[in-house]
């Protein structure tokens, strides 16, 4: 502890490791807040690393992580970091905190930022330190964040969110984009930008998670519109109209309306527009088609009105998406 009192003006960083922490996200921010350095050359971070009782912890990996410190160290931190565990399955089935882990987050001093990567939300969550707060992570695990801690406000769509003193993050590498953010916030963006350098990553990446989720064709449900469905998309390309759709099941367009959200649980212009946003999708993934040609192909018309929906969508401009998923294109 004494190597942390050597300079009281230096931010200190600690990172709390639980068993079964994901090694990755557990570097992330001795990486970049570790790379973060005055003009002088000093560093502008302390970080250190802790477990609940100073023991080496488990990772989820065929190997342990032995540490400096146990948990006595966060009290004299200035932001707390809290990695993903795959050791606390009890949170994400709505258990309590185990009282270990309780204990140490209160002993957390008031104003002390906080920070969650990727599944670490739900370590805030559980000990009440997210209630009524914008919050994200993984976007495979949002649905159940929402549904076991309903006080929380969840985006699965963004790639962080930062509500002050208590920030969040998506999956994995969207740990380095908040960090990275984190020390533009403190420091500027000269000094976020010569970390971004040094650790070989985008000092910022358009968009949020909403690009990688996948989002397949649904498999058909049964039900009496399934064959103007199928009809509908063989012919994603054509402007087809409500009218048309109803034409072909043989309905007035009201009874259809009705009929079509109750086999599917949405409008037929929600779902026309999501079946034509997977097609651009997948156009852009496996063509090198022209984003006007696979507007068209896709029921947008033109290449204006698909990048507009595919930054309301997605957050990304379709050819910032191609490059993504489709890195060799031209």
């Amino acid at each position: 502890m004494d190597a942390l009192r050597k300079n009281r003006a230096m931010h200190r960083v600690a990172v709390l490791a639980l068993d079964g922490v994901v090694p990755f996200e557990l570097g992330i921010p001795a990486r970049i807040f570790g790379a973060a350095l005055a003009p002088s050359g000093e560093p502008l971070y302390d970080i250190a690393t802790c477990s609940l009782d100073g023991r080496p912890v488990r990772a989820h990996a065929d190997f342990s992580i032995t540490v400096e410190h146990d948990a006595s160290l966060l009290a004299s931190a200035d932001t707390v970091v809290i990695p993903p565990s795959h050791a606390l399955d009890t949170l994400r089935n709505g258990g309590a905190l185990p009282d270990d882990l309780r204990a140490a987050l209160a002993s957390v001093r008031p104003g002390t930022r906080l920070v969650a990567i990727c599944t670490g939300a739900f370590v805030l969550a559980a000990a009440g330190l997210l209630d009524r707060r914008p919050a994200t992570t993984h976007w495979g695990e949002a649905d159940l964040l929402r549904r076991l801690f309903t006080g929380v406000r969840v985006d699965p769509d963004v790639l962080y969110v930062d509500d002050g003193d208590v920030l969040t993050s998506a999956g994995v590498t969207a740990g380095i984009d908040l960090c990275l953010h984190l020390v533009r916030r403190d420091h500027g963006s000269g000094v976020a930008g010569q970390v971004a350098r040094l650790c070989v990553t985008p000092p910022w990446r358009d968009g949020g998670q909403a690009q990688y989720i996948p989002r397949p064709v649904p498999e058909d449900r049964p039900g009496g519109l399934a064959a103007t469905r199928a009809w509908a998309l063989e012919r994603l390309g054509d402007p087809l109209t409500l009218a048309d759709l109803a034409a072909h099941a043989g309905l007035s367009v009201r009874t259809f309306t009705r009929n079509f959200r109750a086999e599917t649980g949405v409008s037929p212009g929600q779902w026309l527009a999501g079946q034509r946003l997977d097609l651009a999708r997948r156009l852009l993934e496996a063509t090198d088609l022209p984003v006007d040609t696979v507007a068209r192909r896709a029921g947008f018309g033109t290449g204006t009105a698909l990048r507009q929906r595919f930054r309301a969508s997605l957050g990304v401009p379709p050819q910032a998406y191609r490059r993504t998923f489709r890195p060799t294109a031209a």
